[in-house]
């Protein structure tokens, strides 16, 4: 996002291309610890890492039966 900044010899507003900004100072997360997280949050973030894992060995498998690797193995 362009930032606007008053130039000193004009009466208006110089835009400033964020390459070309001022690097703003970053927050810092020492210290904050961890986040406090409700059951239902923790059982919902666990079912979805166990649906990415699911859907990552679905993938695999796709990727091994279209090159062939499994027509030995009868299921």
């Amino acid at each position: 996002m362009a930032t606007m900044r008053v130039a000193p010899d004009m009466k208006g507003f110089r835009v400033v291309h964020p390459l070309d900004d001022v690097p703003e100072e970053k927050c810092s997360s020492d210290g904050l610890g961890q986040i406090a997280m409700t059951p239902t949050v923790r059982l919902s973030l666990k079912i979805l890492r166990g649906y990415l894992i699911l859907m990552s060995l679905m993938l695999v498998y796709h990727v091994l039966d279209l090159a062939g690797a499994l027509t030995h193995l009868k299921f």
